[in-house]
């Protein structure tokens, strides 16, 4: 048999696969991207509110600095295992400076691929087969992907507007306390853009004590905050450290979400742990890539302030316009989204492909972000003033809010 006779067949073989990828989470949101291009497709204008990708560019004073970073011999070869020490101080520099919460960078930081990366990485780190992990409803999905991979059970805290968007401890079943092992929260949160404030967290770590919980703490937003108001960090809750982690990336504040630079911050014990697994995975950033981190890091912080007052000057023009069809709903807290009660009589799923169908504006529904966040969508203000007002106006054309 000739080499063209094995290319030609698809597989001599049956390929076989690991029960692991069978449990893997439905990307629920690739449907919704591939709804948005084919109306694109077909040559429809479509705002795009359904998305969680920042809009606007990195500054020009990083870029600088990986263009000049890329030019030295010392990047070209691989870099440490757990990361360069500078840029492991330059976020524990930026965390005392911004919450006055003490990092060790050698023992209390690790640095991961983007935070999506710690986040399926810490189940797999924690987890066995059959033990409960705490994950909010809604919430990131990603949350549940770790889980599956390690193949633990989620339990979900519903996230209730009249709680304000906060997990009640309480209402835990007493055999998911007992249990349970792993704990995510998210605040300022995606999808429902609520904040957390500082009680709220001494509750938190009350409560891991108590139960013996690790508590992981999802930060991506921690720079975006509204009407005065910086985001709380779990890490400034007396004992934070000695229960759990905060997840931080760059993608958000510093509009990096390309250069994939996330960190794993407090327990030393959990650091350990994330290290020595990414020590059998990577060897870690390119240097330059962690030049240009420090840079945004310790560099000027002037074009953090004016990306939070870009996203606060749109959340104003949005929501005024949206008051002005009748869709009522109180102001993001923080993060750059919005949740969004759905007219009623209408799911979120199908109120979402009225919108797109109808006026040609993509939101993402809110039943995938779990079982409540039904009646809701998440909106981005990922788009110019202009365009989300326009969107507001399309959809009130719809007369769907009388």
């Amino acid at each position: 048999m000739t080499n063209a006779d094995y290319t030609s067949s698809r597989s001599a073989f049956p390929i076989p696969s690991a029960d692991m990828l069978s449990q893997l989470p439905t990307q629920f949101f690739a449907t919704l991207v591939q709804n948005v291009n084919r109306e694109i497709a077909d040559g429809h204008d479509v705002i795009n509110l359904g998305q969680g990708n920042p809009d606007t560019p990195t500054p020009p004073h990083i870029i600088r600095s990986l263009q000049e970073s890329a030019e030295n011999p010392l990047y070209h070869k691989y870099s440490p295992f757990r990361g360069y020490a500078f840029l492991k101080e330059a976020v524990a520099k930026r965390y005392k400076e911004d919450y006055n919460v003490d990092l060790d960078p050698e023992t209390e930081v690790a640095i991961l691929f983007g935070g999506k990366t710690g986040l399926v990485q810490l189940p797999q780190i924690l987890l066995n087969p059959g033990d409960v992990c705490l994950v909010p409803d809604p919430g990131y999905p990603d949350y549940w992907s770790g889980v599956a991979i390690a193949q633990a059970r989620m339990s979900f805290m519903p996230l209730l507007e009249g709680n304000g968007f906060l997990p009640d401890y309480e209402a835990i079943s007493a055999d998911d306390r007992q249990k349970a092992k792993l704990m995510f929260l998210n605040y300022p949160n995606n999808p429902t853009s609520a904040a957390a404030p500082l009680s709220f967290y001494e509750d938190t770590v009350e409560f891991a004590i108590q139960n013996q919980i690790v508590v992981a703490s999802d930060f991506a937003y921690g720079a975006i905050g509204y009407d005065g108001h910086r985001p709380v960090s779990f890490l400034q809750a007396p004992g934070a450290k000695e229960v759990g982690i905060e997840f931080y990336t760059l993608s958000k504040t510093y509009n990096m979400a390309g250069w994939r630079v996330g960190f794993a911050l407090g327990n030393a014990e959990i650091i350990s742990k994330i290290n020595l697994l990414q020590d059998h995975i990577y060897v870690s950033l390119f240097g330059g890539i962690q030049a240009a981190a420090a840079e945004a890091l310790t560099g000027p912080q002037d074009c953090v302030t004016s990306l939070v007052a870009k996203y606060a000057s749109r959340r104003d023009a949005f929501y005024e316009a949206l008051s002005a069809i009748g869709w009522q709903a109180p102001k993001p807290q923080g993060s750059f989204f919005g949740w969004l009660p759905v007219p009623e009589g209408h799911s979120s799923a199908e109120f979402a492909n009225i919108l797109l169908r109808e006026a040609k504006v993509a939101v993402a529904p809110g039943i995938g972000f779990g079982s409540h966040g039904e009646g809701y969508v998440r909106i981005g203000l990922l788009s110019d003033e202009q365009r989300l007002q326009e969107a507001a106006e399309r959809i009130g054309r719809l007369q769907l809010f009388k």
